[in-house]
């Protein structure tokens, strides 16, 4: 019988494989967060970690209206009273092992897509069919401001909110930014850039080696739980 240090190697190996799913939540369509999430799944791609890049800038998503319909009627294919985009992501937030919220800062706080998004997974935690759905995926959030103290932290802190009320486990890349992925789309941060440059966030080194690293963590961390989960079915 393996121990889980063998799993956990296996994982490592190429055995146990992790499915990614990140959902940008800028209403800009291939904008610095489009653009800083797809570099982030580009580089964690390999042949036992699958990537999957979800832009909301040209999908309709209505906020919750709180209806209930969730805690009473939802249904394995119809999760949701409401009938928009969401319809096609949510098998993809389900069926996912790390799921990645990368969002514009928006007045200290992410935005009004990924807001609505996120309230709209509630159908997770309390539909009478997907109840705690989202027990134990792993989470990371990332951040893009135009400032460099424009309310990157309390963006991601809400992100980490979301992930705690969802029974998720968020990550971080420690100290090199401690509550996740951040950028800036201005040089520096200082609140310039170049005529004509729409993508800064490229040349924020900073900001790309720790959104990097965040993702890093949350795939080693989502090996680490399903290695361990095979470790005790194995036991049982």
């Amino acid at each position: 019988m393996c121990t889980i240090i063998q799993h956990y190697w296996l994982g490592r190996l190429g055995i146990v494989k992790i499915k990614v799913v990140g959902i940008s939540g800028s209403p800009v369509k291939d904008g610095n967060t489009d653009v800083l999430l797809a570099k982030v799944l580009s580089e964690l791609k390999t042949d036992d970690v699958d990537t999957e890049f979800i832009g909301l800038a040209q999908k309709h998503i209505g906020g919750c209206i709180h209806c209930n319909w969730c805690t009473r009627k939802q249904t394995a294919e119809k999760l949701c009273a409401l009938t928009d985009d969401l319809d096609e992501i949510y098998p993809k937030l389900l069926g996912a092992d790390v799921i990645l919220f990368a969002t514009p800062v928006y007045f200290g706080r992410l935005s009004g897509p990924l807001a609505d998004l996120i309230d709209r997974c509630r159908v997770g935690v309390h539909g009478n069919v997907y109840k705690h759905a989202f027990k134990d995926k792993v989470g990371a959030g990332f951040a893009v401001s135009w400032f460099r103290q424009g309310g990157i932290e309390t963006t991601l802190i809400s992100l980490h909110s979301a992930f705690f009320i969802l029974d998720m486990i968020p990550v971080s890349p420690g100290m090199t930014s401690v509550f996740g992925g951040c950028g800036v789309s201005s040089y520096h941060g200082e609140g310039a850039c170049e005529k004509g440059d729409k993508l800064s966030i490229l040349k924020d080194e900073f900001g790309l080696a720790a959104s990097k690293k965040t993702a890093q963590r949350a795939v080693e961390v989502a090996k680490l739980l399903k290695a361990g989960g095979l470790y005790l079915g194995t036991a049982n």
